[in-house]
């Protein structure tokens, strides 16, 4: 489902981010690129998430990172915002766009891909489930990645 660190960089995320009144939309660790990429996505409790928010959470995250050392290797650490509803990660979100286009991204292949486009049919707890042109897709949740809310003109 997910890298193995993931929950240790929340725990060390969540707190900085109550500091800075913002909540973490979302962690992944690609460690397929070079160096490997810590993508922090986060959104702001008071509205739009501003550069400066995303400056200062990268600015202590990335010193508590660097004083736990629990990232061994070289890796590039990148904050941003989700946007309105671009990852879907919450339960609600998931129910509220069903019928929706999306894109499913997997760090694994599944079925020889590692990106799905279709429309967001379901999410349970084994499966993330796509009407891809027709055909019912479920790809496994522990392959899942990220799932991203597509425009409709694409």
């Amino acid at each position: 489902m997910t890298h193995p660190l993931i929950p240790q960089i929340t725990e060390l995320a969540n707190p900085i981010a109550e500091k800075l009144n913002i909540e973490i939309a979302d962690i992944a660790f690609q460690t397929n690129k070079n160096p490997s990429l810590l993508r922090v996505d986060i959104r702001s409790k008071q509205g739009d998430t501003s550069l400066d928010d995303c400056e200062q959470m990268s600015r202590l995250l990335e010193e508590v990172l660097e004083a736990k050392d629990i990232i061994p290797e070289a890796y590039a650490l990148e904050i941003s915002s989700p946007g309105i509803a671009d990852v879907l990660t919450t339960d609600r979100e998931f129910i509220s766009f069903q019928g929706f286009p999306v894109m499913v991204e997997t760090h694994t292949p599944h079925k020889k891909k590692t990106q799905f486009q279709g429309t967001l049919r379901s999410r349970d707890e084994d499966f993330v489930s796509l009407n891809c042109k027709g055909r019912i897709v479920k790809i496994p949740r522990e392959l899942v990645q990220r799932v991203t809310l597509e425009s409709a003109t694409e």
